[in-house]
């Protein structure tokens, strides 16, 4: 035999072997998996792991969901509720200390609960606090208070702030948006907090009013990441606190008066402006604020509720101004409705709807209410907590609600930061958001929106793929 192709025959035989050795010794890529089914079969229940193998493809291959982290799009903050005055106290006043801690840890703990990673705050009363109306400038017989020296926000120290230090605690890095539901009753038209205008001649007492709270959270070592001017401006009513605000009295009040007020106690770049906050449909609202120069380079975007209008709204506003973001603040569930359509509801509309749509958050509202949907202020009657909190057993009793499973299905593995990233959706009843997470880690949720049947599907990353079946009106989450 010749002497040189024994040697290349050799070598070859070699390289063969260690190939084979090498693919032997290389783990499988597998995907860590949770499930949420509308049978409540399975609630944020760990399923096992499933294995990337050769892509399927042909007429035999199922429906596909293909993940291409190659096309990136927004940048996310997170998932949660909110602190309004009726959760915080129930929080902190209706449950025994072991249920407190355990019941927060679950909430924010993002690595033995579901890890919510940014909520809202009301400043001052909404249509859900324990005592009635209060702001954190309260006066008598509506007497103007212009240079603020009665400003305070002892009320919050009672048991909001307590309650969002035990979140931070547990989630470092969690981001807040803060915003008034009414200024003080002195600054407006009507003299009350309940619906009515804002009186222009104390615009530079409200935008020092926007300063002073951010600095009186600090002081308590909160970040106020996020403030916007005013929720829902377009709805005011006499039943609880609101204020009409038009979107060319919004945007000259950012631009020439919060802004420049933020600059001077150097909270610029600190605290971000965010415009609107109010239902999908009146999407004109935010573009005119943004319209406005000044306004416009003092936000970094607008967000949106759910009550009115649908997702794909977003998208104006986005294609209008792509270089501000897009947050998506609240939306409440309702006492009675059935667990496995809410499930379906809020992921068509909000947790992959609004998400594939450009927002960089989904917030629910209350974090918790009581058996009563309380304590009200005058609004929803039926609204319902992300936990009911039922104050008529001894000890309390905790009900985890459809609305905690649904944010814990995108939060538990959803980091703050992470991208969201292409993804295709297959078929019609196929619903689907991926994510690529600051340490390199993919994220997908598959909802199946049929009533009926059960679909089997496949992911595909990479040319590798692996095969699921998802039972009707469920969730799927996976980790890879």
């Amino acid at each position: 035999m010749n002497p040189t192709y024994l040697r290349i025959t050799v070598r070859l035989a070699a390289l063969s072997i260690a190939i084979a050795v090498s693919t032997t010794l290389l783990p499988a890529q597998t995907a860590q998996v949770i499930e949420t089914d509308g049978n409540q079969s399975k609630l944020l229940s760990t399923q096992p792991s499933v294995t990337f193998g050769a892509e399927l493809t042909g007429r035999k291959a199922p429906p596909t969901i293909t993940v291409n982290d190659g096309a990136t799009y927004q940048t996310m903050d997170g998932f949660g509720a909110a602190f309004s005055d009726s959760a915080a106290w129930l929080l902190y006043n209706k449950l025994n200390s072991t249920q407190y801690s355990n019941l927060m840890t679950q909430f924010f703990s993002p690595t033995s609960g579901i890890g919510m990673s940014m909520m809202r705050l009301p400043m001052g009363a909404s249509d859900f606090a324990v005592n009635g109306n209060y702001s954190y400038d309260d006066t008598t017989n509506c007497s103007a208070d212009p240079n603020l020296a009665g400003f305070s926000i002892a009320h919050d120290s009672a048991y909001i702030i307590p309650v969002i230090q035990k979140a931070l605690s547990l989630n470092p890095g969690m981001k807040i948006e803060a915003l008034p539901w009414s200024p003080p009753a002195w600054m407006k038209t009507t003299c009350t907090m309940n619906g009515g205008g804002m009186n222009m001649s104390y615009l530079n007492s409200l935008a020092q009013y926007f300063v002073k709270t951010i600095q009186g959270y600090a002081a308590n070592n909160i970040t106020l990441n996020y403030i916007a001017v005013q929720n829902e401006p377009l709805n005011s009513t006499t039943s609880y606190p609101s204020e009409s605000l038009a979107d060319t009295d919004e945007a000259n009040f950012i631009g020439n008066y919060l802004a420049p007020a933020l600059s001077s106690a150097g909270l610029s770049g600190k605290t971000g402006i965010i415009v609107y906050d109010h239902n999908w449909n009146n999407y004109s609202y935010p573009e005119n604020v943004l319209s406005n120069t000044a306004a416009y380079n003092a936000s970094v975007g607008s967000s949106f509720h759910c009550y009115s209008g649908s997702p794909s709204d977003q998208l104006y506003v986005q294609q209008a101004y792509p270089n501000k973001g897009i947050w998506f603040t609240e939306c409440s569930g309702s006492v009675g409705s059935k667990f496995q359509n809410d499930l379906v509801w809020n992921e068509q509309n909000l947790f992959i709807g609004a998400v594939r749509d450009y927002a960089k958050s989904v917030l629910l509202w209350n974090l918790a209410l009581d058996q009563n949907s309380g304590p009200q202020n005058g609004g929803c009657t039926k609204c319902r907590g992300i936990v009911t909190i039922n104050d008529s057993t001894s000890p309390a009793t905790i009900t985890y609600n459809v609305e905690y499973y649904v944010i814990g299905q995108s939060s538990i593995w959803t980091q703050p930061g992470a991208v969201r990233v292409d993804s295709n959706q297959p078929g019609n009843v196929l619903i689907d958001v991926a994510f690529k997470n600051p340490d390199g880690t993919h994220v997908l949720v598959v909802c199946n929106t049929s009533g009926t049947q059960s679909q089997t599907f496949q992911v595909a990353y990479n040319n590798m793929g692996f095969s699921y079946t998802l039972p009707n009106q469920s969730v799927v989450t996976f980790k890879w």
